[in-house]
C-alpha cells in the first residue's frame, strides 16, 4: 500500500524538525571549535563566526603559560628585529634621529604558575570518572537488583528512602562533608570524590524501573536453581541484560562526573591534582588576561573525551531501543 499525500507531509515534517534539532545541536560545538581559532577583538566584535582564524597557536600558548618577552645582549639591553614599529595612526615611529624604531626580538618563556597542564587535567579527571562511572554503575544495579529480585520486609521502605534522598540537594550536605573529609585527612586526595559514588539514588530509582520492566525473574530463578551462587547470577545473568540501560547511565555518570567543578575546587588544592574543568576555570581568574580564545580552547580540549565516551556506548543504547521495539509473537 502505497503512502498518501498526508503521510508524505508528515514524513517531511519529522525529517525536518530532526534536521533543524541536529543543527541546534551541532551548532555551539561548532563555534566553540572555531572561536578557539580566533583573537579576542574578533570573538567580541562576532561572537557566531563559522570561519576559523590564525590564532589558535596564540591561543594555545597563552592557555599554557608562555608569553612574550623581549631577547636581551649580555649587557641587558633589547635587540632589536627586522619588523618596523607602528603607530596607531599606521605610520612607522621614528627616534630622534628620524631612523625607523624596530621592534625588539621576542621570546617564549613559560610562567610556572600560570602554567595550564591539560595532560595533567586529563589524567585526573579520567581517574575520577571512571572510578565514578563503575561504582555507581555496579553498586547501584546491585542494590536496584536486591530491591526487585528479593521480597523482604523493609523493601518498600528503603526505596521510599532512596526516593527522600534524592530530594536533598547537594549543597546542603556539602559543608558537613567537607569537615568530615578534612577530620579524616582526605583534603586533596581522590577517594573522597569517588568513594560517595556508590551511594547513587538517582541511578538506583532508574535501574530499579528498567529492572521491573526487563528483567525476567524466571532466569533468576532458574540460576539459583542450578545451584549458581547470587553474586555470580547477578555478574553473569543480571548485568548483561541490563546493557542498554548501563550504557546510558554511563554516559550520563561519566559526564557529570567529567564535568563537576563544585567538590574538586574545593576539595583539591594542588596544581597536581585538579581535573581538568577546575584547571579550564583558571583561564578565567585574576591569574590569566581574558584571552577568550584560550577560553575556548580549554573548553574544547574539555568536551573531546565526552565525545569519546558517547560514541563507545551509543551503540549499546541504540541496539537496547532495537531490541525494545521488536515485537514478540
Amino acid at each position: 500500500m502505497k503512502p498518501g499525500a498526508g503521510t508524505k507531509i508528515a514524513r517531511i515534517l519529522i525529517y525536518f524538525l530532526c534536521i533543524v534539532l541536529t543543527v541546534l545541536s551541532v551548532l555551539p560545538f561548532i563555534i566553540m571549535f572555531v572561536n578557539s581559532t580566533r583573537s579576542t577583538p574578533q570573538i567580541q566584535q562576532n561572537a557566531l563566526s563559522f570561519r576559523p582564524s590564525d590564532y589558535l597557536m596564540d591561543n594555545y600558548r597563552h592557555m599554557m603559560g608562555y608569553v612574550e618577552v623581549p631577547v636581551l645582549d649580555a649587557r641587558g639591553n633589547e635587540i632589536p628585529s627586522d619588523q618596523r614599529l607602528y603607530n596607531a595612526h599606521g605610520e612607522p615611529v621614528l627616534d630622534a634621529n628620524g631612523e625607523y624604531v624596530f621592534r625588539p626580538l621576542m621570546q617564549y618563556e613559560r610562567i610556572i604558575e600560570r602554567a595550564f597542564n591539560p595532560y595533567v587535567g586529563f589524567k585526573n579527571s579520567l581517574l575520577i570518572s571512571i572510578g565514578v562511572t563503575i561504582l555507581a554503575l555496579y553498586f547501584s544495579s546491585l542494590t536496584a537488583y536486591a530491591n526487585v529480585a528479593y521480597q523482604w520486609r523493609f523493601k518498600n521502605a528503603l526505596f521510599a528512602f532512596i526516593l527522600f534522598v534524592m530530594m536533598i540537594p547537594t549543597q546542603v550536605t556539602v559543608i558537613g562533608y567537607f569537615q568530615f573529609v578534612f577530620r579524616m585527612g582526605g583534603t586533596n586526595a581522590y577517594w573522597p570524590l569517588i568513594l560517595p559514588a556508590i551511594a547513587s539514588p538517582t541511578l538506583v530509582f532508574f535501574m530499579r524501573q528498567y529492572m521491573i520492566a526487563s528483567l525476567p525473574l524466571d532466569l533468576v530463578e532458574a540460576a539459583r536453581i542450578d545451584g549458581a551462587k547470587e553474586f555470580s547470577t547477578f555478574n553473569r545473568i543480571v548485568l548483561p541484560l541490563l546493557k542498554p540501560a548501563v550504557a546510558t547511565q554511563a554516559i550520563f555518570v561519566f559526564v557529570g562526573s567529567w564535568n563537576n567543578l563544585f567538590l574538586p575546587s574545593i576539595l583539591l588544592t594542588s596544581n597536581e591534582k585538579r581535573t581538568m574543568p577546575v584547571m579550564v576555570q583558571l583561564l578565567r581568574g585574576d591569574i590569566y588576561d581574558t584571552v577568550l580564545g584560550a577560553q575556548y580552547l580549554g573548553l574544547a580540549m574539555t568536551i573531546l573525551p565526552l565525545f569519546v565516551v558517547y560514541f563507545i556506548f551509543s551503540k549499546y543504547i541504540i541496539a537496547g531501543v532495537a531490541i525494545g521495539g521488536v515485537k514478540d509473537e
